[in-house]
């Protein structure tokens, strides 16, 4: 049984990432699960990937592409909600070094989902939900989907931290008819949506199965400081307020 940080939606954001991988060198973690949007957004998108690589690659046991590497990636623009995004995300596809789009493209799992058995539970990474693996959200009024199979359920793309389960109906007299699963988003490294600005991750403990959802401090300040005017100064200011 083991300590699992998880991780998602750093959105080039090196600073942010740094803080959270300096936060878990005290929190004894086995193992790192990355739920996709490594990139875009913010001005360290090949700095956050070759960090990555450079320094806890070996920890990974998980590594999904989000809605922004699909995007990218593949060239399709057209599931963004605003023209800002697209502009971001094509800015941030002229800007990707050949060895972090090799990366990207060999080394992530290019569905965006990744089924695995994590200390004998039954274990879903996923970046959007069942009813869009990429761009549609995993909430808690609306899972989007039938997650009954699964013990536990990672996913990200909202930037919004939760822990909750969800009981499904099953024919087993021993637990009640009851089948329990829970869920994990560990809200957004680099790119926080929930009114707090610092970065933001989870660890689970499968010992005891009890989740931590983690706020580290950043500058983010420098990391705002790196915005030249590449991409809308929306995504610089919201940085300001986790908003």
């Amino acid at each position: 049984m083991s300590k699992y940080a998880i991780l998602s939606d750093i959105h080039g954001n090196l600073y942010a990432l740094s803080a959270v991988i300096d936060d878990l060198k005290n929190q004894d973690i086995e193992k790192i699960i990355l739920l996709g949007d490594l990139i875009d957004y913010g001005m360290q998108s090949n700095e956050v990937v070759k960090y990555i690589k450079n320094n806890f690659l070996s920890k990974i046991i998980c590594n999904i592409w989000g809605n922004h590497e699909r995007a990218i990636l593949t060239g399709d623009f057209n599931f963004f909600s605003s023209q800002r995004g697209v502009e971001s995300a094509k800015f941030t596809d002229s800007q990707l070094d050949d060895d972090v789009r090799e990366y990207l493209n060999n080394e992530l799992i290019n569905t965006g989902k990744y089924e695995f058995n994590l200390d004998n539970n039954n274990v879903l990474a996923i970046h959007g939900s069942l009813n869009d693996y990429f761009w549609k959200a995993i909430l808690p009024d609306n899972v989007n989907g039938d997650y009954s199979d699964y013990d536990i359920v990672f996913s990200g793309h909202s930037h919004y931290p939760h822990v909750f389960q969800k009981f499904y109906e099953v024919d087993n007299p021993d637990m009640r008819n009851k089948k329990s699963v829970l869920f994990i988003n560990p809200g957004s490294v680099g790119q926080p949506r929930n009114h707090n600005p610092n970065a933001q991750y989870a660890i689970l403990d499968t010992d005891v199965m009890s989740v931590d959802l983690k706020s580290v401090k950043y500058p983010k300040e420098k990391a705002m400081a790196l915005f030249d005017g590449s991409v809308d100064d929306f995504y610089q200011k919201r940085l300001e307020n986790g908003i």
